[in-house]
């Protein structure tokens, strides 16, 4: 049988289809094959494993997101998204306090009906993760994958994790009082971390793994630009990227399990924190979304202000009409928003609880859940926010163009003809 005639048969035809799907489904089949590697040899890379994954991973995986992040980007464009003071408005508030804020509310009713198959240590480490700063790498992977403004997802890692030290052991003081005292980190025994230490430890990580491959990336794209963009195509350094994440999601569970993270609650607990994740996650994308787009400031500021306009409504446009974000920002927002970071939300946990507590495992396991969570969904949203970025491609980046710009351009038409 000649190799043409063997490519036109029928069993070339469906093995070729199914390789298609596996290499398609490539992302989802790696991280189960690492979730059981995990399980099994969770000594391999777990943070002071044999790898030393704390280091290999935490650093050098995170590194190379950001490196090829840098390299993948103008300096300009990084400038400018730096700047925008909005988003990170936006972006911090939602991480920190509205997420918070809502789960808060929802585990306390938990807590309050005593149902005794949720651990009330679960619910801790629900209101632990979120509030938490937004995850490192992901959003960084899914925003460029939609087409998104990952340039500004990068701004808004690297500002949430910086400020994380901060923020999220203030946020726990303000939420575990009263009939949370018990879960309030400053009445844990073997608390051998400062605060100091901590914030120490949070801006070498950062500084390391995010900003010098972040300078290294820029000074290299602005020597040779054609070239980084040669290789940036020509090697799929997107691929790369979302390999990398992969290891970051392989050392949390690897932490998780040797810490005996999921055999410290019940069955029924997990099934709850797995439902539970998916949907308060999609709930937040979507509440991120209207966050995002408030549907009063294009009503009320629909159009440009002119002369004749109020000075109040001239102010209250330039101040408030560019929070109703492009297409391109929102997605970036959304994907930053409900997220959460394992990768220096487990060292959050550990510096404050203590690394020898004995509930320590049961606190990590709605975060470690959480980001391998969404990741899986976003993953799949991507697709649909990326059709939505396109869906109006032949208008302006801005397609919420104002009355005003639509009449003088076919005013502007009508005098041509």
């Amino acid at each position: 049988m000649s190799v043409k005639t063997f490519k036109q048969s029928k069993v070339y035809t469906w093995a070729f289809k199914i390789f298609s799907i596996v290499i398609g489904q490539w992302f989802y089949l790696v991280l189960g094959s690492f979730i059981a590697i995990a399980h099994s040899y969770p000594q391999f890379a777990k943070q002071g494993g044999i790898i030393r994954a704390e280091y290999t991973i935490g650093y050098g995986a995170v590194a190379i997101i950001f490196l090829i992040s840098g390299i993948s980007m103008s300096t300009k464009s990084l400038l400018a998204n730096i700047a925008n003071w909005r988003s990170h408005f936006t972006v911090l508030t939602m991480s920190f306090l509205i997420t918070s804020s809502i789960i808060y509310g929802i585990v306390s009713g938990i807590k309050a009906s005593h149902d005794g198959q949720i651990d009330d240590w679960l619910l801790v480490g629900l209101i632990v993760t979120h509030s938490c700063p937004t995850t490192v790498a992901s959003n960084v992977i899914m925003t460029k994958q939609a087409d998104g403004n990952d340039i500004l997802t990068l701004c808004e890692v690297f500002l949430g994790n910086l400020l994380g030290a901060f923020v999220t052991p203030a946020v726990l003081q303000m939420y575990l009082r009263g009939t949370w005292e018990f879960g309030n980190p400053t009445h844990q025994p073997g608390i051998d971390t400062t605060i100091q230490q901590l914030y120490a430890n949070i801006m070498k990580q950062i500084g390391l793994s995010v900003f010098v491959p972040l300078f290294v990336g820029q000074v290299v794209q602005n020597i040779f630009p054609r070239q980084c963009k040669w290789c940036v195509t020509t090697f799929k350094l997107n691929k790369v990227s979302s390999f990398m994440l992969l290891l970051i999601m392989f050392q949390s569970f690897s932490t998780a399990f040797a810490q005996h993270a999921f055999t410290s609650v019940s069955h029924a607990s997990i099934v709850f924190v797995l439902l539970f994740n998916i949907g308060v996650y999609l709930f937040f994308t979507v509440l991120t979304f209207v966050y995002s787009r408030p549907f009063w400031v294009k009503k009320w500021f629909y159009e440009e202000p002119t002369k004749s306009s109020s000075t109040l409504y001239s102010y209250s446009y330039k101040v408030l009409r560019p929070f109703y974000y492009s297409r391109k920002d929102t997605v970036a927002v959304m994907l930053c928003g409900p997220a959460k970071t394992a990768a220096l939300g487990v060292s959050l946990v550990s510096s404050q609880y203590g690394i020898h507590n004995p509930k320590l495992g049961i606190l990590l396991v709605p975060l470690v859940l959480y980001q391998a969570e969404q990741v899986v969904v976003a993953n799949l949203l991507v697709k649909l926010m990326k059709k939505w970025i396109h869906a109006e491609d032949s208008v302006p980046e801005d397609e919420e163009t104002t009355v005003v710009e639509m009449e003088s351009h076919t005013n502007s038409n009508h005098e041509i003809n």
